[in-house]
C-alpha cells in the first residue's frame, strides 16, 4: 500500500470564523485581490474584516463558471492594483478562479502553456502568490483541491490547471456563510458533495486517510442534505454539508473521482447546466452500471463491497446492499427537484461525442473499472 496525502497549509472551520480573515490576511500581505461570484454580495464581512486588519481590497467579480479570459482579467486586474495576496470567496468558480489567477501572477507565460488538453501542459515552476480560501457554498470541496477548472468556450470544453502550488495557504470555512442560499443551489451544490465522498471511496486510489473522509461525509449528507434543501436556515444542516464539501475536496484531492466527473467536465463544457445538476443526473446511473459492470467482469475487485457499504450507509440500515444505496440516490434527486439530462439538452445524437471525450477524461481513469462504450452508453440514456 502507497499514497501520498497533501491539503492546505491551514484549515479553520466553524461558524463565525470569516471574522478571522483580518489578521490572517494581514499577515500575508497589505493588498488583496478578492475573487468573489458575480455579485459578490456575500463578501461584506470578509470586506470588513480585512479593512479593520489593515489590508486593502480591489474586488475581481466572476460571472457563471471561469474561463480562460476571466483568469486572464484577474491577474491583469491583481498587477494594476499591485495585489501581493489573493482571497477566493465564493462557490466553485471563485474559488477555482483564484486559485489559477494566483497562480499566473507569479509564473511566467500565458495561460494555455500550463493548461492541460488544450494548452501545453507544463507544469507550473513558482509558487503561487499567498491564497486564502473562504467557500460560501458547499459543494465543489475547491478550497483544499490541487487543480482550477476553467472553460474554453472555443474548444466546448472545461480543462484543468493542475500544480500541488494550487493548494491554498489558509482554507477559513464558515457555515453560517452558506445560510439562506436558494433550494436549487443547495440541491445542485449538495449533489456534487456527495458525489465527491462517494466516487474517491469506490475508486481505484482510495486509501485509508481518504476512506475517513468519505465515510464521515456519505453519513453527514444522508442526515443532512434534504434538511438543508427544505430549510435554507437550519445551521446544524449548514454545517454538516459543509463537512461534506470539505471532506470531498480533501477526498478527490488524494484518491481519484470516476465515471461521474468523467462525463461531467465534458457535459459541462458542452452545455450550460449546473455541474452538480449534471452530477446529480448521473450518480445512481454510474453507481448501478459499475455494480454490474463489476460484478460480469471483476468479481474480485474490493469496490463492489464498498458499493455494499455505501448503501448501509446511505440508508442507514445493515441490510441496505448497492441496488438499494442507488434507488435511495434516486429518490434524493427526486426529492430535491433534479432534473435529468435531457432537460439540460442532452440528446442522444450527442453520445458519441460525449463518451469519446469522457473516455480520455482524467476522472475517468479513476472508475473502479473501465466501462465499455456500451455501458456509457447505457448510463447517458438512463440519465435523460
Amino acid at each position: 500500500m502507497t499514497f501520498d496525502f497533501a491539503t492546505a497549509g491551514r484549515i479553520l472551520f466553524g461558524r463565525g470564523r470569516v471574522a478571522e480573515a483580518g489578521p490572517l490576511a494581514a499577515a500575508m500581505g497589505r493588498r488583496a485581490l478578492v475573487v468573489t461570484g458575480a455579485s459578490g454580495g456575500r463578501a461584506g464581512p470578509l470586506l470588513a474584516a480585512l479593512s479593520a486588519g489593515g489590508v486593502a481590497a480591489a474586488i475581481c467579480k466572476v460571472a457563471g463558471e471561469p474561463s480562460i479570459a476571466t483568469v486572464e482579467e484577474g491577474v491583469a486586474l491583481g498587477r494594476a492594483h499591485g495585489c501581493d495576496l489573493v482571497i477566493g470567496f465564493g462557490g466553485g468558480s471563485a474559488l477555482d478562479a483564484a486559485k489559477a489567477i494566483a497562480a499566473m501572477l507569479t509564473n511566467p507565460g500565458n495561460l494555455l502553456d500550463y493548461l492541460e488538453v488544450i494548452g501545453r501542459g507544463r507544469s507550473l515552476a513558482c509558487p503561487s502568490l499567498p491564497l486564502i480560501a473562504i467557500p460560501t457554498t458547499s459543494g465543489t470541496g475547491a478550497e483544499v483541491t490541487r487543480n482550477a477548472v476553467l472553460s474554453s468556450p472555443a474548444h466546448r470544453v472545461k480543462v484543468s490547471l493542475r500544480s500541488p502550488f494550487l493548494l491554498p495557504a489558509l482554507v477559513i470555512v464558515d457555515p453560517e456563510l452558506t445560510i439562506g442560499l436558494p433550494p436549487s443551489v443547495t440541491a445542485a451544490t449538495g449533489l456534487d458533495a456527495l458525489t465527491q465522498v462517494m466516487e474517491p471511496f469506490v475508486s481505484a486510489a482510495a486509501n485509508p486517510v481518504t476512506d475517513g473522509f468519505c465515510r464521515e461525509g456519505m453519513a453527514r449528507a444522508a442526515r443532512s442534505l434534504r434538511q438543508a434543501f427544505r430549510n435554507g436556515a437550519d445551521a446544524t444542516a449548514r454545517e454538516d454539508m459543509a463537512v461534506v464539501s470539505l471532506f470531498g475536496g480533501l477526498a478527490l484531492a488524494n484518491a481519484k473521482l470516476g465515471a461521474v466527473h468523467g462525463f461531467a467536465g465534458v457535459l459541462g463544457g458542452m452545455f450550460d447546466a449546473p455541474h452538480g445538476a449534471i452530477c446529480a443526473a448521473l450518480l445512481p446511473h454510474v453507481m448501478t452500471m459499475n455494480v454490474a459492470a463489476l460484478s460480469a467482469r471483476d468479481p474480485g475487485n474490493p469496490a463492489l463491497a464498498r458499493y455494499d457499504e455505501v448503501g448501509r450507509i446511505l440508508c442507514g440500515t445493515a441490510s441496505a446492499d448497492a441496488a438499494a444505496g442507488a434507488a435511495w440516490t434516486r429518490d434524493l434527486c427526486a426529492d430535491l427537484a433534479l432534473s435529468g439530462l435531457g432537460d439540460m439538452g442532452v440528446a442522444p445524437g450527442d453520445f458519441d461525442q460525449v463518451i469519446a471525450k469522457a473516455s480520455a477524461a482524467s476522472s475517468m481513469k479513476g472508475n473502479p473499472i473501465a466501462l465499455t462504450p456500451g455501458e456509457m452508453a447505457e448510463i447517458l440514456t438512463r440519465a435523460l
